[in-house]
């Protein structure tokens, strides 16, 4: 329970608690709205400091930023873990706190001594360490989505600025449905890892998304591909792999290769030379012979013809002179024809040698490429070794690939079958659990029944997205409704906390709680809380203002009795909590 919270801020007001049901009673003039009441009577203040002494961070439109603040310290008074301890902490100097009293021997984690102060300090996230293993006993070891201090301790001090009145479940409008469903197991006594697994699958479900958004519309796409591709390109990558290693494994290094193949090549040129050449003289040889067909005489008569032909008589003398001219030429061409002759039997010999050397050069050329064709240089086998070495690193490369397509392809299957496995495990758990659950659904009908006659019933289901907390209404429902079913749902937390021994041992509600509440309905709120607070062992706190307070009260139950003394009120500077007014 919480003794004391106090400031040395010298204007604030000090409030002492006692056992049981707490009112904070506040006076608000008639001018007053609630856009002017934040900082002016301060009931909602009270909330804030509670959460700033129980390791909570300053947000950026916390009161707690105002200049005025920065140099003085808050400070509580209250049990922790069955013993009375007063802790402190200054704005200015938030990342640590002040142990000022009372005992703290039992911490799993103990506060040290300051060389400089003396004073006895201990790290805020050290502290919210200590609040989570004596307030709600968590696991030894914290892990990822377990149940977390700050959570937890959320759903008994509700804070209006963080949308704790907006849902019976929730305890914050950004609280995520892991959050949720982790911290209400917990605190019910269900097994809250099934819906920690839970996030994790939803953790996952989120990075395959991504990834095949990814794959979809960026460079990824081109890694990733599909496996029904990849794996052709895989297929044919390894068989061209296996036919170059085959190659590799049968070659024969050859030291004299280039020389070999340059001799190889010089042949190839003189063979085609020589070829060349032979061609030349075989035309030669042609045109010799078609030489000799043309070097024949002309006859006598054929000159007689042609000079008839003319008109002209040839005397004798011109006859005989005639004989004598082709007789000579008789021995002209005959000298011509044995000169040609020999031409001929030269061209042929040359033909004949450059056949035989055409003949031994191929001879000699078939013998090297036989050679080349079974050995290889060791420049060109390094450049195959190379290949391969580059062939073998993609296929690799592809398997991998087509290790991440098929991921990504069957994961979202396996994370349906993680699903429905994790919903096996909680309808058994759930079937366990059954006094459990019976136990709390009965708490809030309880309650509820009080309050409303079919105000609402508290249904805890199983879905494939993990447990859910509802409460359903029947009828119409209203904001007074609706903040009545957060009063009959912490109500039920507290109950079954205050059994299993765990909890802060107190529940904190705001004035907001009773807002569009029937006064009647508040009455019996208010006699239900202080019922409860007193047969369980707890303390339930309230602030009101005196202008909302039921005008008549159940039989027996004296309000008066549970009104602190400290009274705050907007109606002048220094009434409110803090006694000065700023934002």
């Amino acid at each position: 329970m919480i003794r004391r919270i106090y400031s040395t801020l010298p204007q604030f007001k000090t409030l002492e608690f006692h056992n049981g049901l707490n009112i904070v009673l506040a006076q608000r003039t008639q001018e007053s709205t609630e856009r002017h009441t934040r900082n002016r009577a301060g009931k909602s203040s009270i909330t804030e400091i509670i959460h700033f002494l129980m390791a909570g961070n300053v947000e950026k439109d916390s009161m707690f930023r105002e200049e005025c603040l920065q140099d003085h310290y808050f400070g509580i008074n209250f049990d922790l873990g069955g013993h009375p301890v007063t802790v402190q902490r200054k704005l200015s100097s938030r990342t640590t706190l002040q142990v000022v009293g009372g005992e703290y021997t039992h911490w799993p984690t103990q506060p040290s001594v300051d060389d400089k102060s003396g004073d006895l300090l201990i790290a805020n996230t050290m502290w919210k360490h200590v609040l989570a293993k004596i307030m709600f006993v968590t696991p030894e070891t914290e892990e990822s989505f377990g149940p977390t201090f700050r959570s937890l301790f959320s759903y008994f001090v509700r804070r209006v600025s963080n949308g704790g009145f907006l849902s019976p479940s929730r305890q914050s409008k950004m609280q995520q449905l892991a959050d949720e469903q982790v911290n209400l197991s917990y605190l019910i006594g269900l097994d809250w890892t099934i819906s920690q697994q839970w996030q994790v699958i939803r953790e996952q479900e989120k990075a395959l998304k991504s990834l095949q958004k990814a794959a979809r519309e960026g460079a990824l796409g081109e890694f990733i591909s599909t496996t029904s591709d990849l794996r052709t390109k895989l297929t044919v990558t390894e068989s061209q792999f296996e036919r170059l290693r085959q190659n590799l494994a049968e070659f024969r290094v050859l030291p004299e290769y280039q020389t070999l193949e340059k001799e190889a090549s010089e042949l190839t040129r003189s063979i085609s030379q020589l070829n060349d050449e032979n061609t030349m003289d075989r035309q030669l040889i042609a045109d010799l012979q078609d030489s000799i067909k043309q070097e024949t005489p002309p006859t006598e008569k054929q000159v007689d013809t042609v000079y008839k032909q003319a008109g002209i008589e040839l005397p004798e003398t011109a006859l005989k002179r005639f004989e004598e001219v082709r007789a000579f030429h008789l021995s002209v061409v005959a000298n011509r024809q044995s000169y040609i002759e020999g031409e001929l039997a030269t061209a042929r010999q040359r033909i004949v040698e450059r056949e035989r050397v055409i003949t031994r050069h191929e001879e000699r050329r078939a013998e090297l490429m036989g050679i080349l064709q079974t050995h290889g240089a060791l420049e060109h086998f390094s450049k195959l070794q190379g290949e391969l070495n580059r062939i073998e690193a993609e296929i690799e490369n592809l398997k991998q690939r087509y290790l991440t397509a098929e991921k990504l392809e069957t994961r979202k299957t396996d994370l349906e079958l993680e699903r429905q496995q994790l919903l096996r495990q909680l309808r058994q758990d759930y079937k366990e659990q059954d006094y459990t659950l019976r136990e709390a659904i009965l708490a809030f009908e309880e309650i509820s029944q009080v309050m409303y006659n079919e105000a609402g019933q508290l249904v805890i289901s199983t879905s494939d997205n993990g447990p859910r907390f509802d409460v359903k209404i029947q009828g119409r429902r209203s904001a007074g409704i609706s903040n009545m079913q957060i009063f009959c749902f912490d109500m039920m937390l507290t109950k079954l906390c205050a059994k299993r021994g765990i909890g802060p041992g107190f529940l904190f509600h705001d004035s907001h709680l009773f807002d569009g509440v029937d006064e009647r309905q508040v009455a019996k709120a208010l006699e239900i809380g202080a019922g409860y607070a007193e047969n369980l062992g707890f303390q339930y706190i309230v602030t009101m203002n005196e202008d909302t307070v039921p005008s008549s009260m159940p039989d027996g139950f004296d309000f008066k009795r549970y009104v602190l003394p400290t009274r705050l009120t907007d109606a002048t500077e220094d009434g409110g909590l803090f006694g000065v007014r700023f934002g």
